[in-house]
């Protein structure tokens, strides 16, 4: 992260992080991916290895490891 898009900041720290991503009218959750944090406001970014990734593996390259039951709210 050079610049946060969010609020500006130029600091950011490596994590690991899980995302719920929708895909094809389906939710699927990815775990353990590297991303770095603003130190600031807590954005989140991937780097373009680890999108490109993430699209290969939900959009049939990946092994799917485990099926989850997911509650679902509506806000209104």
């Amino acid at each position: 992260m050079s610049r946060c898009d969010v609020c500006g900041n130029e600091a950011s720290r490596p994590t690991t992080v899980s995302e719920v991503f929708r895909v094809e009218g389906r939710m699927v959750l990815v775990e353990n991916v590297p991303a770095r944090v603003c130190t600031r406001c807590g954005e989140l970014t991937f780097d373009r290895k680890s999108a490109e990734r993430i699209r290969r593996m939900v959009h049939g390259e990946g092994t799917v490891r485990r099926h989850i039951t997911m509650d679902v709210f509506a806000y209104a």
